[in-house]
């Protein structure tokens, strides 16, 4: 019986990695952004580091919206190491402290003439039950709550470019989410309460397009697939071996530095 179990997992691991690897496309565009900056939060590793080499690749002035300065500055350097663009900034922020989210955002309107890309990408998951000082979960907080203030406290300079764009990373996982204006800031589980912050993000990408429609600003929300980066590291034990496992045979891998 177990033998038939396990040849029935990894069978069915094995074909999904299978159809993954067939069913990736990779972005052909190679518009030009020189003359852009961007802003992209959580790009130290991950998505977002993959993110901001993209567009560090295709000339835009790239500010790295980061909380651990050493890790910043080795995403900086592999940027520029394989990009040949040096305009790229680290702007220190920790979505986990409004405050933080408050200074950061003052330092880029007191140093940036404009936006014109803003990527959300900063996330965690995978918590247990714990609140901030600012009296937030801290999963909902870093994921939604931070990101929706630091977006608010930038749009002014959003609209100052002739067409903006807001990016903002959520996950199917929203589909999973369930909360009401009461329990939007209770603890719904290690995976519960990341689903319902990610279903926050898409609820306030629909609200902010429809506020934006006439502002020249688009506003999008995407699941980026299943990609292996370690906004899971804080996962241990059994948990942390079977994600490893799925990841494995179903996950793309993920651009990191190594320092």
């Amino acid at each position: 019986m177990i033998l038939k179990f396990l040849f029935g997992l990894f069978g069915g691991l094995f074909l999904l990695k299978l159809y993954f690897g067939h069913s990736r496309k990779k972005c052909v565009n190679n518009v030009s952004l020189l003359g852009k900056t961007a802003v992209v939060t959580g790009s130290n590793t991950g998505i977002g580091l993959r993110a901001a080499l993209e567009l560090a690749k295709r000339g835009a002035r790239v500010l790295l919206a980061c909380r651990d300065q050493e890790r910043a500055e080795l995403a900086r350097a592999e940027i520029v190491k394989l990009t040949g663009n040096d305009s790229v900034i680290i702007k220190l922020v920790d979505f986990s402290s409004l405050a933080s989210v408050e200074k950061c955002a003052k330092d880029i309107q007191e140093n940036e003439p404009k936006i014109d890309i803003l990527v959300n990408n900063a996330g965690v998951g995978g918590l247990i039950d714990k609140y901030t000082e600012d009296g937030l979960n801290i999963c909902m907080q870093v994921n939604y709550f931070g990101p929706t203030l630091f977006t608010f406290l930038l749009l002014d300079l959003l609209k100052k470019s002739s067409n903006s764009r807001i990016i903002n990373v959520a996950s199917l996982l929203a589909k999973m989410g369930n909360f009401s204006v009461k329990t939007i800031n209770q603890y719904a589980g290690r995976y519960g309460t990341y689903a319902n912050s990610k279903l926050c993000n898409i609820f306030f990408t629909v609200k902010l397009a429809r506020e934006l429609k006439d502002a020249r600003i688009s506003v999008f929300s995407l699941h980026p697939g299943a990609v292996k980066t370690d906004i899971f590291r804080r996962l241990k034990g059994w948990r942390r071996a079977l994600l490893d496992l799925v990841a494995y045979f179903t996950f793309k891998e993920s651009l990191t530095v190594k320092g």
